[in-house]
């Protein structure tokens, strides 16, 4: 019989996705048309437990579509130039 191991960072990672908000709503809401109303994600986004884990995991992965963390592709990317800068 084979064994599957994770790391413990994948463990981590799969955890707090598991917790997050977004994962009981509809997913369109998070990735809407471009122009789209984005109010209603980050409403969800607001009372989430993990939305830091989401935003950090955006911006380590270079998320450039949909709403992570509360923050569009824009936002984050103002946050990363503030952070560089």
């Amino acid at each position: 019989m084979r064994e599957l191991y994770l790391l413990e960072s994948d463990v981590e990672e799969i955890g707090w996705q598991e917790r997050a908000l977004c994962a009981q709503t509809d997913p369109e809401a998070f990735f809407p048309e471009k122009g789209g109303s984005t109010r209603e994600a980050k409403k969800v986004c607001h009372t989430c437990e993990v939305r830091d884990d989401c935003l950090e995991y955006a911006l380590m992965n270079d998320e450039r579509f949909g709403i992570w963390g509360g923050l569009s592709e824009r936002e984050r990317r103002k946050l990363k130039k503030l952070a560089v800068g």
